[in-house]
């Protein structure tokens, strides 16, 4: 047994444990600048494969890894044109308070339940994307209705950022294309400025509650802010079409492999 104050040997900073911290940021990073998304949601089922990190730690730690990765992303989706800024600090607003909530249920909800709430949010964001065609010329027409959408839009995505890990991207894009009907690179960009607020927030919660190291953190972050400039020019050059399919694929293989984890570990009684 290791003494109290001996880190578990999957902690100790070897080389190729920031070589794995590296490859889950640099994934992260593409679908983040690609999709619009923070990246948690492929940074979180990495983090439990490679790494060996629980729900909780994965999902806190993808969080402060996509206060990067949504700067970064939405600067390159700015300088395209492709944000609406004022949409994106009114979805903001609600994500802080929906964060705050979110980071308090992740330290108190059982771990089965943040493992099948995950594959359960998985699934229907796939079947979401399937049956999205988005345009590439639409805009926000904002109004009273839809200043209040925006905001309940903004609360379920914080809520989902701490509870999950996920930036909110994969809940709020499919939202603004489906439900707001606008371009999915406008919906992409101002996805990616609404996160900024939301995973900063949740982040902050997470470290006050000491469930995240934030090395780990930051060296995922740093590889994410790099690929995401490459993945938001993937984006600007993929069909829309094409961007939705592979995204909603993606997603479903996620949800099935998560699916056959957790039900492998409830056997073993983790």
């Amino acid at each position: 047994m290791s003494s109290p104050n001996t880190a578990p040997a999957s902690d100790r900073p070897s080389a190729r444990r920031i070589l794995l911290l590296l490859l889950v940021g640099v994934v992260g990073g593409v679908f983040s600048g690609a999709f619009g998304v923070g990246g948690g949601i492929v940074m979180v089922p990495l983090m439990l494969w490679l790494l060996g990190f629980d729900q909780r730690r994965a999902a806190a730690t993808s969080l402060a890894a996509i206060v990067l990765s949504s700067i970064s992303g939405s600067i390159t989706y700015f300088a395209t044109g492709h944000v609406d800024l004022v949409v994106g600090l009114i979805v903001g607003a609600g994500g802080i308070v929906g964060s705050l909530i979110g980071a308090r249920l992740l330290r108190i909800l059982p771990i089965v339940w943040l493992r099948w709430g995950f594959i359960a949010l998985l699934v229907v964001i796939a079947v979401r994307m399937f049956l999205t065609v988005p345009a590439r010329d639409a805009d926000f027409e904002l109004g009273v209705g839809t200043v209040v959408a925006l905001v309940v839009t903004g609360l379920f995505m914080g809520i989902a950022a701490g509870l999950f890990g996920v930036g909110g991207g994969v809940i709020i894009v499919p939202i603004f294309i489906a439900l707001f009907g606008v371009s999915d690179l406008l919906a992409k960009g101002t996805s990616l400025l609404a996160m900024i607020p939301t995973s900063v927030s949740g982040t902050i919660a997470n470290a006050r509650a000491r469930m995240l190291r934030p090395l780990d953190g930051v060296v995922i972050g740093a590889a994410a802010v790099v690929a995401s400039f490459g993945g938001a020019m993937i984006a600007l050059v993929m069909h829309p079409v094409l961007s939705t399919i592979l995204f909603g694929i993606f997603v479903s293989v996620t949800a099935i492999q998560l699916a056959i984890r957790a039900v492998r570990q409830q056997r073993a009684g983790r």
